[in-house]
C-alpha cells in the first residue's frame, strides 16, 4: 500500500507539473521551460542528496544518467506538445508509452504481479488512451499532428525514465536522481540546439513556469523512485502514468477545456485501475 500511495502521489505531482509547464509553454519557449525545470529539479535533488546521502555504485549512477536522458527528452517534447495542442490530449498520449516500456522491463526482469494487479494494469492502458480520444473521430487527435507526435516521443522518454529509475536500489540514496536532473538539462539543450530552437530562458514565463514545474517534477521523480523501492516497477509505473488524469482535470477546471464523455469513461477506467492495484 505504501508503494501504491507513493506512485499515486508521483502521478499527482507529474500531472500538476505538466499543467504548469503547459501553461508557461504557451507564452514562451517550451525548451526554455524544460531547461529551467530540469535545473531547478536538479538543485532540489542535490540538496536532498546532501541531506540524505547514500552509497551509489557506478551502475546506479549510470542508471541515473540514462533516466536523465529520458527525463529531459520526455519533458521537452511533452511541453512542446502541450503548447501546440489540447492538454487533455497530448498528456494522455504520452502516458501510454510511459506505462508500456517499464511494464515490459519489469516482466522481463522477473516481476510477477498478482492477477488482480494485472487486471488493474490492463484496465489502465485503455483508460489512459480513452482520455486522449475525441468523440468526433474516435481516434486520438490534437490541434495538430505535430503535437501528437510530440506526445508519442514524450511517452518514449518518460518510459525510459521510469524503466531506468526502477533499477536504482534503496541504498543508492538520491545521487542518481540529482545526476538524472543534470543530464536532463544537457539533453534538452543539445536537442533544442540540434532542432534550431531557443532554449535559453529570457522571460518571466520561462523562469516562473519552469521553476514551478521543475519543483513538482523533482517531487514526482523522488516519489516514483521510493515507490519502485517499496514495490514492483510494473505497478509503480502504471500508477505514476495516470498523471494525465490530473492534467485533464486541472485543464477542465482552470482553462475550461471540455471533458467529453469518452474522456470521462477513460477517467473512470483509471479509477478502477487504482482500486484493482490497491486491493491486489
Amino acid at each position: 500500500m505504501t508503494a501504491v500511495l507513493l506512485a499515486l502521489a508521483s502521478a499527482a505531482a507529474y500531472g500538476t507539473s505538466d499543467f504548469v509547464a503547459g501553461v508557461a509553454s504557451r507564452r514562451t519557449s517550451a525548451w526554455a521551460v524544460a531547461v529551467v525545470g530540469s535545473a531547478v529539479g536538479g538543485l532540489l535533488a542535490l540538496a536532498l542528496a546532501l541531506l540524505l546521502p547514500g552509497r551509489p555504485s557506478a551502475g546506479d549512477l549510470a542508471w541515473g544518467a540514462l533516466a536523465g536522458v529520458g527525463n529531459g527528452l520526455g519533458g521537452a517534447f511533452l511541453y512542446r506538445g502541450l503548447s501546440r495542442g489540447r492538454m487533455g490530449v497530448v498528456g494522455p498520449v504520452s502516458a501510454v508509452g510511459a506505462a508500456v516500456l517499464p511494464v515490459a522491463v519489469g516482466v522481463v526482469g522477473g516481476e510477477r504481479p498478482a492477477a488482480l494487479v494485472w487486471l488493474g494494469i490492463l484496465v489502465a492502458l485503455p483508460g489512459i488512451w480513452l482520455v486522449a480520444r475525441e468523440p468526433s473521430t474516435g481516434a486520438a487527435t490534437s490541434t495538430g499532428a505535430a503535437a501528437l507526435v510530440d506526445g508519442l516521443l514524450a511517452g518514449a522518454g518518460f518510459g525510459l525514465l521510469f524503466a531506468a529509475l526502477g533499477q536504482v536500489p534503496d541504498g543508492a540514496g538520491y545521487w542518481p536522481v540529482a545526476l538524472s536532473q543534470a543530464v536532463a538539462v544537457l539533453a534538452v539543450a543539445l536537442l533544442a540546439t540540434t532542432l534550431g530552437a531557443t532554449w535559453v530562458p529570457r522571460d518571466r514565463a520561462a523562469a516562473v513556469g519552469g521553476a514551478g514545474a521543475g519543483a513538482l517534477s523533482a517531487a514526482a521523480v523522488v516519489g516514483f523512485l521510493l515507490a519502485t523501492q517499496q514495490g514492483l516497477l510494473t505497478v509503480s509505473a502504471v500508477l505514476a502514468s495516470l498523471y494525465p488524469a490530473v492534467t485533464v482535470l486541472l485543464a477542465a477546471v482552470l482553462l475550461h477545456e471540455r471533458v467529453h464523455r469518452v474522456q470521462g469513461a477513460g477517467l473512470a477506467l483509471c479509477a478502477v485501475s487504482v482500486v484493482c492495484v490497491a486491493v491486489g
